[in-house]
């Protein structure tokens, strides 16, 4: 089997198929610097050299937090070409009203409509507070688990090749909806990001007031140590490219942060019953993003051919195919299982952000696999429905990272903490086990702790 799209194609009947799939594997982890050339260009021109990723955004977080917010609009001039001040970095309240003003009527409206879909199910995820009451003879103990919204998020929205209001609902909602009171969002300052009206226009629209007009690693930085004028956030959410993401790894413990969220990724898990435009389509879906990955596995071989060539079709008819075709060249693949479960396999060995199960009877297949950030089920629920309009969040994690993380939801906004009540006889009836246990660990002071109340 050929492409003339270049696109890897790995049979897994075959003795080379172990190595390519462990090749593919490692460029779509976190660890696989997958970084438009543009961007590696910007590297060299910035520092001199071509540092890998992890290096830059090291140099630019410690840069930021120990010169604050000179360090940050020095970034912004250099990378992003905008000289911006203190004032003019941060989107003003009249900016944000008038972006709302000359908004398309349409647009606010299914704005507003993909605010209800997301609080509707955000809503129906969140946790309900625990209370056990336990007798212990004549004592009385009280355990209760609560939840409280974090005070401050910071919220880092793409903009450098589009536009992403949806970015924008995605993330807020779900923390406004949680309870949190102060957002502060963090965008590029570009014609897709802090001047594009239509994103500003949502931010309004949603209630957001703080909307600042940079990008990058030394957004991340800014709201992780906090710079005049960007106080310090609790949680750093989000999508972003490979410097974002690293640099939310970097700054993680000063700050929490949802997940590695790097370049977006599809898997097709398909069989003889979808339609190869279909899955084509899926593939180019994230393939656009540039960089993206798409993966095609199916134990239909002849699914692979009939996938390339709707490829080829709809790549030469889309206004991105070009930037596409680079993407789904470098980062895609078409795989060959052996059979079903197998492909369940090897879906779980790659833990991919968007799970597409294109078969008829997808709950199948559904029981099977296990790491994913968002799973879409039969012919007729493209990954689009998930990035727009569906209602649980499109901030997924990536590179393989849906082993152990989740998609970001409403219960990630929250602050859980145990209460504990004894009354004084309920003690009593504990203390022994309390001893015993401080005894063997040699740690006196805490049977101290209970003695001292039942002398």
């Amino acid at each position: 089997m050929s492409s003339p799209l270049r696109i890897p194609i790995i049979d897994c009947r075959k003795a080379d198929a172990a190595a390519l799939f462990a090749d593919l594997r490692e460029k779509l982890s976190p660890r696989g610097d997958v970084v438009s050339e543009a961007g590696r260009q910007r590297t060299i021109d910035l520092f001199g050299e071509p540092l890998s990723p992890v290096q830059v955004v090291s140099r630019i977080c410690r840069d930021v937090a120990d010169r604050g917010l000179d360090a940050v609009l020095d970034y912004t001039e250099r990378l992003d070409g905008r000289r911006l001040d203190a004032t003019s970095m941060k989107v003003s309240a009249a900016e944000l009203a008038a972006a709302a003003a000359q908004a398309d009527p349409e647009f606010l409206e299914t704005v507003r409509q993909i605010r209800d879909n997301i609080i509707e199910f955000q809503r129906a995820v969140l946790p309900t507070d625990a209370r056990v009451e336990r007798v212990l003879g004549d004592g009385r103990v009280v355990l209760r688990q609560r939840h409280l919204p974090m005070k401050r998020v910071g919220i880092c929205v793409p903009g450098g090749a589009a536009a992403y209001p949806s970015t924008v609902l995605m993330t807020a909602v779900p923390a406004q909806t949680a309870g949190v009171r102060e957002i502060a969002i963090v965008v590029p300052p570009t014609e897709f990001g802090g001047y594009n009206s239509d994103l500003l226009a949502t931010c309004h629209e949603l209630g957001i007031r703080e909307v600042y007009r940079v990008g990058g690693a030394q957004a991340v930085a800014a709201l992780a140590y906090g710079v005049d004028g960007i106080p310090r956030v609790d949680k750093i959410v989000g999508p972003g490219n490979l410097f974002v993401a690293l640099a939310k790894q970097f700054v993680f413990g000063d700050v929490d942060i949802d997940s590695i969220a790097g370049p977006s990724e599809v898997i097709v898990l398909a069989d003889q019953t979808a339609r190869p435009e279909y899955v084509a389509a899926d593939l180019i879906s994230q393939a656009e993003h540039s960089p993206g990955s798409g993966v095609l596995i199916t134990w239909h071989e002849p699914l692979v051919q009939q996938v390339l060539a709707a490829l080829e079709t709809q790549l030469s008819e889309l206004d991105r195919g070009g930037l596409a075709t680079q993407s789904l060249e470098a980062y895609g693949a078409m795989i060959v299982a052996r059979d079903q479960q197998h492909a369940a396999e090897l879906t779980d060995q790659l833990a991919p952000e968007h799970l597409h199960i294109s078969m008829d009877d997808a709950e199948s297949m559904l029981a099977k696999v296990q790491n994913a950030g968002a799973v879409f089920l039969g012919h007729f629920t493209p990954v689009a429905l998930g990035d727009y309009i569906a209602g649980p969040s499109h901030v997924l994690p990536t590179g393989g990272t849906a082993r152990f993380a989740n998609g970001l939801a409403s219960t990630d906004f929250l602050k859980r903490s145990s209460v504990i009540e004894y009354d004084k006889s309920a003690l009593q009836a504990e203390a022994d086990a309390v001893r015993l246990l401080a005894a063997k660990e040699g740690l006196t002071a805490h049977s101290a702790s209970v003695d001292i109340r039942l002398r």
